[in-house]
């Protein structure tokens, strides 16, 4: 039992190294430097977010914080360069404005460090795992 569990394990992680493989290395993508509105300006880090936030997506990893998706940021920020406001309503997930505005060079910082940040941290989580089960001898 424990050989099959064993053979588990390993193909899992061979499979996990050979998908890594043939993908971007997003671990090696510094935030700062990809998300710096005053150096890249607004519309490039909005377009940085929208590219890396649809890749997460993709992955399933999308970030959500004040009850709003690294997209809702996007698509808030990119309208609201369209119509020249200065400014962006937090919304829920419902839509629902929650009486609190932000920046649009905040909201483009926020929602590039969110897409960046989810597919560093997947990368993470996939080398970093620790395997436990009830038999190893850990405790809970």
């Amino acid at each position: 039992m424990k050989s099959i569990f064993k053979i588990t394990v390993i193909s899992a992680i061979l499979s996990l190294t050979l998908t890594t493989l043939g993908a971007e290395d997003f671990s090696k993508l510094d935030v700062k430097k990809e998300c710096d509105v005053k150096a890249n300006g607004v519309e490039k880090v909005i377009q940085t977010a929208a590219k890396y936030n649809a890749i997460a997506k993709e992955h399933q990893v999308e970030f959500m914080r004040l009850g709003m998706k690294a997209s809702q940021y996007i698509e808030a920020t990119q309208e609201a360069l369209k119509n020249g406001a200065k400014e962006i309503a937090i919304v829920d997930e419902k839509a629902k404005p929650t009486g609190e505005m932000v920046s649009i060079e905040f909201a483009a910082w926020r929602s590039c460090s969110f897409a960046i940040s989810a597919l560093t941290q997947e990368i993470q989580s996939k080398e970093n795992w620790k395997l436990a089960s009830p038999s190893d001898g850990y405790k809970y």
